[in-house]
């Protein structure tokens, strides 16, 4: 499961309504390779769901992640930031054995 903190339910309703998406839309959080430490994580708006995805909803949020991706995913909080260190959407991930500097990018 992908959780969401207030932060980031904020952070997303808001970006929603700017950008003029519908409020059917979820976001899709997945995992691909790259980045400094072997895997980056994706996050962005989708409204398509495909017949392996899992689908959950935290806060009234609909979140959506590929087959693959859930196994480095599971337990994680997305979060966001806007503090003197950086503003944008955090990972908290349980299942990264290291992060790179940036946080866009982990191993496990």
């Amino acid at each position: 499961m992908v959780t969401v903190t207030d932060k980031a339910k904020d952070k997303i309703f808001e970006l929603r309504k700017e950008e003029g998406r519908p409020d059917d839309s979820h976001i899709r959080v997945g995992v691909q390779g790259g980045g400094c430490s072997g895997l980056m994580y994706n996050l962005e708006f989708d409204s398509q769901k495909q017949p392996t995805d899992m689908e959950f909803v935290d806060k009234g949020i609909k979140i959506v992640v590929d087959k693959k991706s859930i196994l480095y995913l599971a337990g994680t909080v997305l979060d966001f930031s806007d503090g003197l260190n950086g503003k944008g959407f955090q990972f908290v991930n349980p299942n990264a054995s290291r992060t790179c500097g940036c946080g866009e990018s982990f191993a496990v």
